[in-house]
């Protein structure tokens, strides 16, 4: 018979024995709540206590140490002295210490291998799996020269338990080493174990050689008729996970005829009916695949029906859950109609559903929409319309729209639905709507003209650009039979140029569209529009269109007619449809991140890449430079442990790290050379602010700038208690930049009534908030001393995060600068002290890392600067800015694909030209 899993001899134990070690964890919280000075010696000496509780505690304590970022590699020795013990827990907390440190210690690591081969070979099949993983957790190839042996011999391991974590551990021994993996025939025994007799051990199995395929590039599974049957059996058996991997390995696999689709799938669909959704999405992906090989219409059609319950079953979870279910539910559609058609009812959208759960629920009930349940689904709709979430709103309105387009048996209904909604007089509603009806006159021209004297009558009401430009188009195209189109649209051309280009560029073909329908009437007002276009107007894309009108209008008018008033192309609705290539790579990995962003996983996955041999040199620099900092910080260390407890003076900072989490206190606080008075400092903190405990006197000044290419937080601390102030240590908050210090804080004691200038260098990119700035930037600090723990926020500009020297190449800005387009820009009018000529305003720019990229004469006599600034997160914000001679203002359009950043960018570019 098989072998019981070990694991599970260990659930074996008295109720109360569990009890009693649930109460102990629960007051491990304890550990992390020293702070004690010389508490390395102190831990030292516990770690050779004879009594093996102290010893336990004591190693608790190390990492607890360890785990909030103090650096207790000091004790490596005396650690890994604890490791023969027979007590499973300790020798667990021992082996999670030496995974840590082995890195920083690879010498002493090595001491410790002896022990980790002799517990492979432990009686104990919970000790041996996991002096193994242990090895392969400690990402050194000297380690994993002596791991393989042990790991070869685990793998035949009579203890399944033993099995499966070997087969897990070969794939992080390939992550070190692939050469000794392959040369050692590690990949083959992988392949063994597929028909291994557990099924934890297959599944584990199959895990490991599909993370080397993704490593490698190769497809190492080899999945044929032969190995088929033995996953098939243990998919039945293994655990949740166990089965996703499984699954997901029989999705590579093609199916070598009907017969063999038809089998996989019933064997699969089983799996549909699990509890944990993973495994449901991943069983109908294998399920979509097998139909690709299946041709008996009666099976698809069986397949078809089995697949709606429990796609219907995942809208009951929670949110998070529907979330995903839908973003997949989407490709399936997309993929197969026919699976859900019949069950849009589904997807109607509950009162307390997020929005995010019913922006996708109305999007699949667009996509599902038919002849037979249009009434349903335009009653559903208009309902949703009347609701109070304002972007809910607009979204059901467009998609009474996005029903009308695609089926013409549902347009009439649509347009009554959308008349009702006009009436409501309800400004959002109304402005979605005119946009909506634009669509469908094109989609239907001269049918449904009964909604234009509504249209009309509501025009006051429209102030998006969106809506205004939907309008002046209907107003064009049907001038003929609206008796005023041309008031209605000269009420626009007199707030031209206020416009958006979008409103500018149908306002111009919407006055020549009147014209050549009422040309004795309207000659001045076409003359008045083509002279804003042209002459007045700094667009390119405005001005060339208004030429073109302008010259088919002075040579031949009835071309012109036939260009501008001729029958226009049939729309339809594919904005919610998916890319065919995209649609079928996304097919094949449903249940992945990739079928919830319906992106290419390269578009959003960061992939290492090997380094030129300059960077690998940098990065050589800079390793042997942290292990400089590592050597003399052990040093010092050591300095106190030969000191004994006692000997610790205030000054030195010590172990005393910040409680909020551990900086390191290896690089001087202080930059040579930079000069740090230029930079005006504004009080954060008064005295007579209190800290954590309700202490004063401590009052902080500082500044947030870049100096020398690095983002330095600059600060002068003042001591107004009574007494003197040091241990001083700090730490910042998440924030969007992901700011956090490179180095400790380094000041001296602080005597009453003194003062202290100190700068600390900061990273970015490492304690991010994942949340937008906020304007203005801000950076939370907190400072501890002896006195207290105090809280401030600085104040800075968007120059901070700028990076030096990146100015984009012409090749570069172009592709962005079209791609944001006029709908993203941002226009500013930006006053300056005095009227500059462009070379002074580039060199103003360049102070803020704004980069000059390219110039152009206007007409007028004006230069257009063309600008780009990166951030350190490498979004760029592109910029065209307009200097015209003697005047005192700039005219800046700003383009960014990061639209958060476009007031912050304003903000630095008024402030550097502030009169």
């Amino acid at each position: 018979g098989r072998q019981p899993c070990a694991a599970l001899e260990l659930a074996r134990v008295p109720r109360f024995g569990t009890m009693v070690a649930m109460r102990q964890k629960q007051n491990d919280g304890k550990f992390f709540q020293t702070t004690k000075r010389g508490e390395i010696q102190e831990l030292k000496e516990e770690l050779h206590a004879n009594d093996k509780q102290k010893q336990k505690d004591a190693v608790k304590k190390v990492i607890a140490n360890m785990t909030v970022g103090k650096d207790v590699s000091a004790l490596f020795a005396d650690v890994v002295n604890c490791i023969q013990t027979d007590n499973v827990e300790l020798k667990k907390l021992v082996y999670l210490y030496v995974m840590n440190y082995a890195k920083a210690q690879p010498e002493l690591a090595i001491l410790a291998i002896n022990t980790f081969r002799k517990d492979a070979t432990d009686p104990n099949p919970l000790i041996r799996s996991l002096a193994v993983r242990t090895m392969g957790c400690i990402r050194l190839d000297q380690v994993t020269e002596y791991l393989l042996e042990p790991l070869r011999r685990c793998c035949q391991d009579h203890d399944p338990y033993v099995r499966k974590t070997s087969a897990i551990c070969i794939p992080k021994v390939y992550d070190i080493n692939p050469e000794l993996v392959d040369d050692q025939g590690f990949v083959d025994i992988l392949k063994d174990l597929l028909g291994d007799g557990n099924p934890m051990v297959v599944a584990n199995a199959v895990a490991g050689l599909a993370e080397i395929s993704q490593t490698c590039g190769k497809d190492l599974l080899d999945l044929d008729r032969g190995n088929i049957p033995k996953l098939l059996a243990a998919l039945n058996e293994c655990n949740e996970w166990g089965q996703v991997f499984i699954l997901d390995a029989l999705a590579t696999y093609e199916p070598t005829g009907p017969n063999d689709a038809e089998s996989i799938s019933e064997r699969v669909t089983a799996r549909l009916s699990h509890a944990n959704p993973a495994v449901v999405l991943t069983a109908i992906k294998v399920i979509l695949k097998c139909m690709e090989h299946t041709e008996n219409p009666e099976v698809l059609r069986m397949l078809a029906k089995k697949l709606n319950p429990p796609l219907v079953t995942l809208l009951s979870s929670e949110p998070e859950v529907q979330y995903v279910a839908l973003r997949n539910i989407r490709l399936i559609v997309q993929r197969r109609p026919g699976i859900l058609a019949s069950d849009v009812k589904m997807f109607f959208c509950k009162y307390n559903d997020p929005i995010y759960v019913k922006l996708e629920k109305v999007d699949i009930m667009c996509m599902l929409v038919s002849d037979k349940n249009f009434d349903q689904v335009l009653l559903e709709l208009k309902e949703y319309a009347s609701g109070v979430d304002v972007e809910f709103v607009r979204k059901s309105v467009r998609s009474i729209g996005r029903v009308a387009v695609k089926l013409e048996r549902a347009c009439e209904r649509a347009m009554n639905v959308l008349l009702e909604l006009i009436e409501t007089k309800v400004n959002y509603v109304v402005q979605e709507s005119c946009v909506v009806v634009k669509d469908i006159f094109r989609k239907y021209p001269s049918r449904y003209e009964q909604v234009l004297s509504a249209l009309c009558e509501s025009m006051e009401a429209l102030d998006e650009p969106e809506a205004k430009a939907s309008m002046i188009w209907i107003l064009g195209e049907y001038a003929g039979r609206i008796d005023n189109a041309d008031e209605l649209l000269e009420s626009f051309l007199d707030t031209f140029h206020d416009e958006p280009l979008l409103v500018q560029m149908q306002l111009l073909t919407a006055i020549v569209k009147l014209f050549l329908q009422k040309p004795s009437s309207t000659q001045d007002m076409v003359s008045k529009v083509l002279q804003c276009a042209t002459e007045e107007s700094t667009n390119h894309d405005l001005r060339d269109r208004g030429y073109i009108y302008w010259r088919l209008l002075a040579t031949n008018p009835e071309a012109t007619k036939r260009v501008v008033l001729g029958d226009k192309p049939s729309i339809r609705d594919d904005s919610q449809y998916i890319d065919k290539n995209l649609l079928e790579k996304l097919s094949t990995e449903l249940s992945l991140m990739s079928s919830v962003y319906h992106k290419y996983a390269d578009e959003f996955v960061t992939r290492l890449t090997l380094t030129s041999s300059g960077q690998e040199r940098g990065a050589e620099d800079d390793e042997e430079d942290d292990g400089n900092r590592a050597a003399d910080r052990r040093r010092e260390v050591q300095e106190e442990l030969e000191r004994g407890p006692g000997a610790s003076n205030g000054t030195s900072g010590g172990l005393d790290l910040l409680d909020l989490g551990g900086v390191g206190d290896d690089s001087p606080s202080q930059r040579g050379g930079v000069s740090v008075s230029s930079v005006q400092k504004v009080q954060v903190l008064p005295s007579t602010q209190a800290g954590q405990h309700g202490q004063q006197g401590f009052a902080v000044s500082a500044a947030f700038a870049r100096q020398r290419g690095t983002p330095t937080l600059m600060m002068t601390f003042s001591n107004h208690s009574s007494g003197p102030l040091s241990g001083f240590a700090i730490q910042v908050n998440k924030n969007p930049f992901g700011f956090a210090p490179k180095e400790q804080l380094v000041c001296s004691e602080i005597q009453p009534g003194s003062s202290s200038e100190v700068s600390v260098a900061m990273a970015p990119q490492q304690l991010l908030s994942n949340t937008a700035p906020s304007s203005p930037l801000l950076l939370q600090v907190a400072i501890k001393t002896s006195l207290d723990i105090f809280y401030f926020h600085v104040q800075f500009d968007l120059s901070v995060v700028l990076v030096e020297n990146a100015a984009l190449s012409r090749d570069d800005f172009t592709p962005i600068w079209q791609r944001v387009g006029e709908a993203g820009q941002k226009m500013a009018i930006i006053p300056m002290d005095r009227p500059l000529d462009s070379e002074m305003v580039k060199s103003r720019m360049a102070q803020d890392n704004i980069c000059y990229v390219a110039q152009r004469q206007l007409e007028d006599g004006s230069v257009a600067l063309y600008t780009s600034a990166q951030t350190s997160n490498n979004c760029s914000v592109l910029a065209e800015v307009t200097v015209s001679p003697g005047s005192s203002s700039l005219k800046v359009a700003i383009r960014t694909e990061t639209q958060v950043l476009i007031p912050l960018y304003e903000a630095l570019v008024s402030k550097r030209f502030a009169a």
